[in-house]
C-alpha cells in the first residue's frame, strides 16, 4: 500500500499508541477526582499540556484542550462571537476555510452576524490589503487558516497578524491543521490570538485537539458542565489521548527538523511529474506551498474514477478534503480560485507525511501516467 492521504489522517506513530495503552490501562483515573488515583491522571494531563506548551512556544495556561479540529474552531469563532456580541457583530473569513469555520459562520449568520469572506488569488491565496478593506467598527473577529488543505497554499499569517496591530479590537483565530508540524508559525510573532491544531493530522489519535487562547482573552464556553479546562471546555478530559497527542506533536517536530528537506525534495518530484502529464493542470501553486500537498485535474474524467483506479493499484488518494469528499459538488476552494467547474469536478489531492519515500512517489508518477493512459482507452471503446 502507497498511502498518500495524510491530509484527511495520519497513520499513528507506534509509540503514541504504546503511551495511549499504557495511560488508559494504568492511570484511568478521573483527573478531576479528589483522590491520589486521580491525581496522578491531572499530573499526566498537566505533564502533556507543559510538553505541547513548550512545544508550541506558548504558555501552559494558552493550551485547551478539545475533542479535535472541528470543536477547537467551533469554539474559537462561536465562543468569540458570543463573548463579544455587545461590541459588534461583523466576522471576516476567506473562501479557503475548512468546512468547520464555513459551518460555523452560517450558523452564526442565521444569528444576525455579519460575515465577510474574502477570495483568494489565482494561487489560493489572500491578502492582508483585502482583509483590511473589510474591517469596520463593529469587526470583532478575523479567521484565516494557515495551510489550505486542498491545495496547500500558505496564507500569509503573519502579515495579516501585524496589519491586525492597527485593530486591537480584532481577534485573531488561525485553523492550523494542516501546518503544524510541516509549515513553521510562531503564534506570538504573528500576533496570533486564536490557533486550532488536531492530533490525527500530525500522527495522534482521533479525538484530541488544541485551542491556543492568548492569555488574558475571554470565550463563550458552548458546553456547560463540570468546568474542566478553566470553564472553557466542560467534559472529562481524554488524558491518554491527550498525552498521546504530546509525543505526536514532539515526535513530528522532531521529524520535521531532520526531514524537511526530503519531504520537499518528494513533493517537488510529484509536481515536476505531474506537469510533464498531457491534460494534468497542477493547482497548487509553486510558490508559497506546503511541502506536504499536490492538487491536480485530469481533463475529461471524475475525480473518484481516478481515486478509485489508483486504488485498484493499492494507492490511496483523495478528491478534496476529507470531510467534503463524500459530496457531489465541485470543490469551492478552487472554484473561489477562478477555477472553472468541470476542472475542479475532476481535481484530486495526495497528500505525504514524513513516512512517504522518493520510492513511494516514483510508482505513484508512473501509476498516474499509465492510469491516464487507460482510462482514455476505455473512453474510446
Amino acid at each position: 500500500m502507497i498511502y498518500l492521504d495524510n491530509s484527511a489522517t495520519t497513520k499513528p506513530y507506534k509509540e503514541v499508541l504504546e503511551s495511549f495503552i499504557k495511560v488508559s490501562s494504568e492511570y484511568f483515573g478521573n483527573p478531576s477526582s479528589l483522590h491520589e488515583f486521580g491525581g496522578k491522571a491531572e499530573r499526566l494531563l498537566m505533564q502533556a499540556r507543559e510538553q505541547i506548551a513548550h512545544l508550541l512556544n506558548v504558555k501552559h495556561n494558552e493550551v485547551y484542550f478539545t475533542s479535535g479540529g472541528t470543536e477547537s474552531n467551533n469554539l474559537a469563532i462561536k465562543g468569540t462571537a458570543l463573548m463579544h456580541r455587545k461590541r459588534g457583530r461583523h466576522i471576516i473569513t476567506t473562501g479557503l476555510e475548512h468546512a468547520s469555520v464555513k459551518e460555523a459562520m452560517e450558523q452564526l449568520k442565521e444569528l444576525g452576524y455579519h460575515i465577510s469572506i474574502i477570495p483568494p488569488d489565482k494561487d489560493g491565496i489572500v491578502h492582508a490589503e483585502d482583509i483590511e478593506k473589510e474591517i469596520t467598527p463593529e469587526t470583532i473577529l478575523v479567521s484565516v487558516m494557515h495551510v489550505n488543505n486542498e491545495i496547500g497554499s500558505i496564507q500569509p499569517i503573519k502579515e495579516i497578524g501585524e496589519m491586525l496591530k492597527k485593530h486591537s479590537r480584532v481577534i485573531f483565530h488561525v485553523d492550523h491543521v494542516q501546518g503544524i508540524g510541516k509549515v513553521p508559525l510562531d503564534l506570538y510573532q504573528a500576533s496570533v490570538d486564536l490557533c486550532t491544531i488536531s492530533a490525527h493530522k500530525f500522527h495522534g489519535l482521533k479525538g484530541n485537539g488544541v485551542l491556543f487562547i492568548r492569555d488574558g482573552l475571554r470565550l463563550s464556553p458552548l458546553f456547560s458542565g463540570g468546568n474542566q479546562e478553566w470553564k472553557i471546555r466542560s467534559g472529562t478530559e481524554n488524558v491518554a489521548g491527550i498525552v498521546a497527542m504530546a509525543k505526536a506533536l514532539r515526535l513530528t517536530i522532531n521529524n520535521m527538523e531532520k526531514h524537511l528537506s526530503r519531504l520537499i525534495s518528494i513533493k517537488r518530484y510529484i509536481f515536476e511529474e505531474m506537469n510533464k502529464i498531457e491534460d494534468i493542470t497542477v493547482h497548487t501553486p509553486e510558490r508559497n506551498s506546503a511541502p506536504h500537498i499536490v492538487n491536480f485535474s485530469i481533463e475529461g474524467f471524475k475525480a473518484e474514477v481516478f481515486v478509485h483506479a489508483l486504488e485498484e493499484r493499492g494507492i490511496y488518494i483523495s478528491t478534496t478534503s476529507a470531510c467534503s469528499s463524500k459530496k457531489a459538488a465541485a470543490s469551492i476552494t478552487l472554484m473561489a480560485m477562478g477555477i472553472p467547474e468541470k476542472d475542479a469536478k475532476s481535481a484530486v489531492r495526495i497528500s505525504l507525511s514524513y513516512d512517504n519515500t522518493m520510492e513511494e512517489a516514483e510508482v505513484f508518477a508512473e501509476a498516474v501516467k499509465e492510469t491516464v493512459i487507460r482510462l482514455r482507452e476505455v473512453m474510446k471503446s
